[in-house]
C-alpha cells in the first residue's frame, strides 16, 4: 500500500484551492512555488 502524499493549496478564505495528488518529495517544492507564482 506504501505512503500517500498530498498537498492542499488553501486560499485567504480558508477554501481548498488547488490540490496535489500522489506528490513525490523530490522537487516537489519548487512545482508548488510555480503553482503559486502562477495563481497570484
Amino acid at each position: 500500500m506504501g505512503i500517500a502524499r498530498t498537498t492542499f493549496v488553501i486560499g485567504p478564505d480558508g477554501k481548498i484551492k488547488h490540490l496535489f495528488n500522489n506528490v513525490k518529495p523530490e522537487g516537489h517544492a519548487d512545482e508548488v512555488l510555480a503553482y503559486l507564482k502562477s495563481a497570484s
